[in-house]
């Protein structure tokens, strides 16, 4: 049996706003938790945290990190406001601005991780235009920054899929790539043609062992039709717990019987929910399903790009609009949805166990804060980050 010899300790820290402890740190994990003053002598290095909030690191469970135009000059927004307006002028511009790149994805990725996010789901383009450069692309971005963010990979068909022919053919080849899970948009808004959608998407996940993550923007007795084909492939498929649904406006919309019936079957497959906490959306069932052990999480969508120019990558802010939707006041309910921002979006970056617990990875995210509740609603600044073992950001600034 071998050991690892802690190579940090992080003194001096309040998880989750709790009692003062070390945090012993040996290469990329936490090896324990000990009373503030009772770490082991020995360690390559000690960083005080002076009394400061712990936090695990952010995990963004939802993102396009290949289309930002950070770092760039300001792009103000055009084209017309519809979903098929957006991808219309998304593909008239992109190769204007070089997007996909790796310079412009590692400049968001960046500002990720400035923010305090350690582990991100990304979407990316895979179209007629691009193919796969923009996996190929975000990849590299990845490794410039040495493993400081651990990404999955969505192959996203921005464009639709069966409506423009190539398109599942390109999925089969990222699914065949190694990508962690094929996407999917709009069977109906966009395709027009939901059976054939759905059944092209969950052969090609059936193939390859990959997940699905599958855009549903649809309201109301569609978008619950769309649920219903996803929940009927899906028990068929086997692919029980590697399907997500991003966005899924309608349930929140449903009334309350038709809602239970969903989600208890979402529950029975295991079937998870991001969103990115749209102001203007309906609030979902989340308290309900926290019962029955649901996965959810956030996302923050795109970041300053060429669908809109908001966006900083700030996981804390969509923390709060998710809070404010859900008309959250109590304390116990403001450290439910930072848990949603953080150790209990896991699953999406395939953690199981995160958190500041012995065995996780060591992510931490230290701000001045009285409690949860305090930092989720003034989102001060990320005093220090740690991720995977190095600290990344001191005093707010970036080291990489």
């Amino acid at each position: 049996m071998t050991t690892t010899a802690p190579s940090l300790v992080l003194t001096n820290v309040r998880p989750w706003g709790g009692e003062a402890v070390d945090l012993v740190i040996g290469g990329s994990g936490i090896l324990d938790v000990v009373p503030a003053g009772n770490a082991p002598s020995g360690a390559a290095r000690a960083l005080d945290g002076r009394g400061l909030l712990a936090l695990p690191g952010f995990v963004n469970a939802h993102a396009h990190v290949d289309k930002s135009w950070w770092g760039m000059p300001w792009q103000s927004y055009g084209g017309e406001a519809t979903t098929q307006g957006r991808i219309a002028h998304e593909r008239e511009r992109r190769d204007e601005l070089g997007i996909p790149s790796v310079p412009a994805t590692v400049a968001v990725l960046r500002e990720l991780l400035r923010h305090g996010t350690t582990a991100v789901r990304t979407h990316v383009d895979v179209d007629l235009g691009v193919g796969l450069r923009g996996v190929e692309t975000v990849r590299e971005a990845a490794a410039a920054l040495d493993g400081a963010i651990e990404m999955q990979v969505v192959a996203f068909p921005q464009d639709g899929v069966v409506r423009r022919p190539g398109v599942l053919d390109l999925l089969e080849q990222a699914a065949a790539a190694g990508v962690d899970a094929i996407g999917g948009l709009d069977p109906c808004l966009i395709d027009r043609d939901p059976v054939a959608q759905l059944d092209g998407l969950f052969a090609i996940a059936e193939r390859h062992g990959c997940g699905i993550d599958i855009h549903l923007h649809a309201g109301g007795e569609l978008g619950a039709f769309e649920y219903e084909l996803i929940v009927d492939r899906t028990r068929r498929s086997g692919l029980t717990g590697r399907v997500n649904v991003a966005h899924g406006f309608a349930l929140g919309e449903l009334a309350p019987g038709r809602q239970e019936e969903l989600l208890a079957q979402f529950a029975e497959l295991g079937i998870s929910w991001s969103t990115v906490a749209p102001i203007r959306s309906a609030p979902l069932p989340r308290r309900r399903m926290r019962e029955l052990g649901m996965v959810l999480g956030l996302g923050t969508d795109g970041i300053r790009d060429l669908w809109s120019p908001y966006g900083d990558g700030d996981l804390l802010r969509v923390a709060l609009d998710f809070a404010r939707l859900h008309g959250v006041r109590h304390d116990e309910d403001f450290e439910e949805v930072l848990h949603l921002a953080t150790d209990a979006a896991g699953p999406f970056v395939g953690r199981e166990g995160a958190g500041l617990v012995p065995g996780a990875r060591a992510d931490v995210v230290l701000l001045d804060a009285e409690n949860p509740a305090d930092a989720l609603v003034r989102a001060p600044r990320r005093e220090t980050v740690l991720a995977g073992g190095r600290v990344v950001v001191e005093a707010g600034e970036l080291l990489l």
